[in-house]
């Protein structure tokens, strides 16, 4: 089994920047396509950006596109999330999560392993 972490969330001003870590257990890693998700209090957990195992391939929520960057470094075992302009529409816990497949998916039940959460509050 993978265990995941994520790290770096916080609180930041409206504009400001975050950077969030998602660091895997195992070196199977490498080779596992990686998304991000959130999730509000009272909403459904959805898609925010995800990445296949070569970072070849990319994908991205809409209303991200432009500010979020996604990103691995395979040999750290190691995903980020690079968040600027961040807006108060942004505030959720963010997860991390793996696939035992090497192509991106948008749909969270397409995941294997999942990580704690980070909260990420945005203030207006």
């Amino acid at each position: 089994q993978v265990q995941l972490v994520e790290s770096g969330g916080g609180l930041v001003q409206a504009g400001g920047s975050l950077r969030l870590s998602c660091a895997a257990s195992e070196r199977s890693f490498s080779s596992y396509a990686v998304g991000w998700f959130r999730q509000a209090p009272g909403k459904e957990r959805e898609f925010v950006a995800a990445i296949s195992w070569s970072s070849t391939d990319t994908a991205y929520k809409d209303s991200v596109k432009g500010r979020f960057t996604i990103s691995r470094d395979n040999a750290k075992n190691t995903v980020f999330l690079q968040m600027n302009s961040l807006r108060p529409e942004d505030t959720a816990v963010y997860y991390c999560a793996a696939r035992r497949y090497g192509i991106a998916h948008i749909s969270p039940d397409q995941y294997d392993y999942w990580g704690q959460g980070t909260q990420v509050t945005v203030s207006s």
